[in-house]
């Protein structure tokens, strides 16, 4: 649906830097950064050259895009999203620097103990040849979305968000430059503190873990061999997750102050920390990028839609990140989003109505819920330092260990595999 078709066509369009104009597109999304592009990619691709996307960020400044080129952290993409970015063209930009994950072990130890036994292993493949999960770096998932956002003709703005005010027809937003824009769709794809959600009024459950995670990457003097570890200390997970080269990244959950406390520590003895946790086994290690410690928090919108308005990614949700899957989890949100509105629109119907929007929330919401309740029930389990919950947990690893079949089923729910998948997600173009 084109706009100025609709009650409201008076609307006037006039040149994007004057303070005082109303620029009109079709899909307005707040936030530029993995799901937002994501977003505006697969809608342009899958509506064409006729239904305006843009895209509105303050980081797309010249500063904001060498901060992002920057970022230390990696991401476990699982296969579900790999085949989603494999549809929209975007996996082929970077695949060369994609380190699969052809297996997983975990162990459940104190920091103390000389031997960390392994309770669970997982094979790698959800089907032949296709791995479940693919290690990549940030800032190169996040280049190759840019390049293909600007290929497929979406309007990247370095701007934010000042208002928000919903219509019967259209939504208006007002920006800090000062422009309006009116959008049958606008989406918050902000962040965790999402000024449009808060604009739009929709409260969230919230609370912070007393936990933070140390990232930085790591090189080694033998190959890892694709192998990703997630060793369960008392403290939290310590996971040693593969790069491409002799190389790996880690997520290193702590008590909070003591998470500030090592991330600060000098080379040497910040050296000495990590190779109490990450062992010898691949040889002698050097911390090869830069270190940051991230608070851990959990986060769940009361709704995901409102008037001519939806949220996705962690404007929505944020979980911890125990199970790796708060990106993945961004991802389906906008395949389900994207298949939703593409569909509203080639039937001629309003993609930011109710009726489509309430769809989109019943896809994603109670999955989301139920994420983030396991997530933070395995954090309670594994977190702590009770030699009762040791022996439940450990009896319950040893379990799962002997049954291939539930195995399996934990692999295919893992990579994103299970339930009602959207086509996107199904390596199916919309």
């Amino acid at each position: 649906m084109r706009p100025g078709n609709g009650p409201d066509s008076e609307l006037t369009v006039s040149g994007m830097d004057s303070r005082h104009d109303t620029r009109r597109v079709d899909v307005l999304i707040v936030g530029a950064g993995l799901p937002g592009l994501a977003l505006a990619v697969a809608l342009k691709q899958a509506l064409g050259t006729s239904f305006d996307v843009m895209a509105v960020d303050p980081a797309l400044t010249p500063e904001g895009r060498a901060r992002r080129r920057r970022d230390p952290r990696a991401l476990a993409i699982v296969a579900a999203a790999r085949r989603l970015l494999e549809t929209i063209g975007v996996w082929e930009r970077f695949a060369e620097n994609a380190q699969p994950i052809l297996d997983m072990v975990v162990t459940d130890s104190r920091l103390t103990d000389t031997v960390r036994p392994v309770f669970l292993t997982f094979a790698g493949d959800v089907e032949p040849g296709e791995p479940f999960a693919h290690m990549v770096e940030n800032r190169d998932l996040l280049a190759a979305l840019n390049a293909q956002a600007e290929a497929a003709g979406v309007v990247l703005r370095a701007d934010s968000v000042a208002g928000f005010e919903p219509g019967p027809f259209w939504a208006t937003a007002s920006l800090a430059s000062g422009l309006r824009m009116a959008a049958r769709v606008v989406v918050a794809a902000d962040g965790a503190h999402s000024r449009l959600r808060e604009l739009a009024g929709i409260d969230v459950v919230a609370w912070t873990y007393p936990q933070s995670a140390i990232v930085t990457t790591v090189a080694h003097e033998r190959d890892h061999g694709g192998r990703a570890i997630e060793h369960f200390l008392p403290a939290g997970p310590f996971a040693i997750l593969p790069l491409t080269g002799r190389r790996s990244s880690i997520v290193w959950t702590e008590d909070a102050a003591e998470a500030v406390r090592i991330a600060a520590l000098p080379e040497a003895e910040f050296h000495a920390e990590l190779e109490r946790r990450f062992g010898l086994e691949l040889g002698d290690i050097s911390v090869v990028g830069p270190r940051q410690a991230y608070p851990l928090r959990f986060s769940l919108a009361r709704r995901f839609v409102g008037e001519r308005l939806a949220l996705v990614g962690d404007a929505a949700h944020v979980i911890h990140p125990i199970a790796g899957q708060g990106l993945n989890m961004g991802l389906r949100d906008v395949a389900a989003l994207a298949e939703t509105i593409a569909e509203a629109a080639r039937l001629g119907l309003d993609p930011g109505g109710r009726e489509a929007l309430a769809r989109y929330q019943r896809w994603r919401r109670f999955d989301t819920a139920t994420m983030g309740a396991v997530t933070d029930g395995l954090n309670r389990l594994f977190s702590n330092r009770s030699a009762a919950l040791k022996l439940v947990r450990d009896f319950g690893l040893g379990v799962v260990d002997r049954l291939p079949a539930l195995k399996a089923l934990f692999i295919r729910e893992a990579a994103g595999l299970v339930g009602e998948v959207p086509r996107l997600l199904r390596g199916e173009p919309l």
